[in-house]
Order: C-alpha cells, then sequence, then structure tokens
C-alpha cells in the first residue's frame, strides 16, 4: 500500500483516493434494493476460491471525451484473480443481477480526475514503471457506494473470506 502513496501526488487538482477507498472492482452491481442486495450477498457467501497473492504493475487512466477523468494502477496477470471475478460474476448473475457486458479491467482508481485538472502526461512518465506487492488477498468485500459531491464513498458491508472454510469437504 505505501508504495501506492508514494505515486500519489504531481497532478494538479486531482481527487486522490485514500487509504479506505482502494479497492478493485470484481463487480459493479449499481442501485439495487434491500431483497436483491441480500440476494447477492447470500450468492457471494457460497464462494469457494483460495487465497492468492496480487501484483500491482503499471499505470493507466480512463478518458471521457478524450479527456482523462482518472488514473490507475493496473494489476499483473493473475490466473487466481480471473477465477475469482468469474464466481462473483456467475453469482451475482444467478442472484439476479444482469450479466456484465464489459471487459474486465483490474485496476485500482488512485485519483479522480476533472477538466480543472492538470495534465497526467509527466505523471505517467515519471511513475510509469509502477510495481508493487505481492500483497496477499485472502477476502473480498461487498461495498455500499454513496454517490457525494467529492466523488463516490464505498462503505464495505459484508466480508467474504477466501481459502479454507469449516464446512468444506
Amino acid at each position: 500500500m505505501d508504495a501506492m502513496f508514494d505515486v500519489m501526488d504531481d497532478i494538479e487538482d486531482a481527487r486522490w483516493q485514500d487509504e479506505t477507498q482502494l479497492h478493485l472492482t470484481l463487480r459493479y452491481i449499481g442501485e439495487v434494493d434491500t431483497p436483491l442486495a441480500n440476494d447477492i450477498a447470500d450468492a457471494l457467501s457460497r464462494i469457494e476460491a483460495p487465497a492468492f497473492n496480487l501484483e500491482l504493475r503499471g499505470l493507466g487512466h480512463f478518458s471521457k471525451s478524450h479527456w482523462p477523468h482518472a488514473v490507475w494502477t493496473g494489476v499483473a496477470h493473475s490466473p487466481e484473480l480471473l477465477v475469482l471475478q468469474k464466481k462473483v460474476e456467475r453469482a451475482v448473475v444467478t442472484a439476479g443481477c444482469e450479466a456484465e457486458t464489459r471487459r474486465f479491467l483490474p485496476h485500482v482508481t488512485l485519483a479522480r480526475l476533472n477538466r480543472s485538472s492538470g495534465p497526467i502526461g509527466d505523471w505517467m512518465a515519471r511513475f510509469g514503471d509502477f510495481h508493487a506487492g505481492p500483497m496477499r488477498v485472502d477476502n473480498f468485500l461487498l461495498y455500499e457506494s454513496t454517490l457525494t459531491p467529492n466523488g463516490s464513498h464505498y462503505d464495505p458491508v459484508v466480508r467474504f473470506p477466501l481459502g479454507k472454510k469449516e464446512n468444506l469437504k
């Protein structure tokens, strides 16, 4: 985590994420009612997958109308992460959500940008060889997000462990 904070600087007017907001999204669900949210949590609780190591590698950005709106760090290839993401997708669809049509691009958003933010080219050149990890992934979380004037705020709702479960045979 410290390595991420070392690169989180030098873009004027960027809204850098704090430690509690840094996450890797396995599946964006969107707004759902309480019964469906409970069904999703129940389906996610049945996922069985091993704990694994994960490395962050490189930087990138997302753009809208040719204007960068977020900068992020990527994730090194991880078969275990891809298996977990597919299990999460299957669980969410089984619970009643529509299937995701966008390609999974594992990343951790570092900052949100707007049109008043400074250019990102120098920052990308300076930190483009970013690397952090390996980090142990032994759980995943279901978050609730709330849109505020300062961007989305993420609150953990349920934590799901990875690795051996007592009821596994």
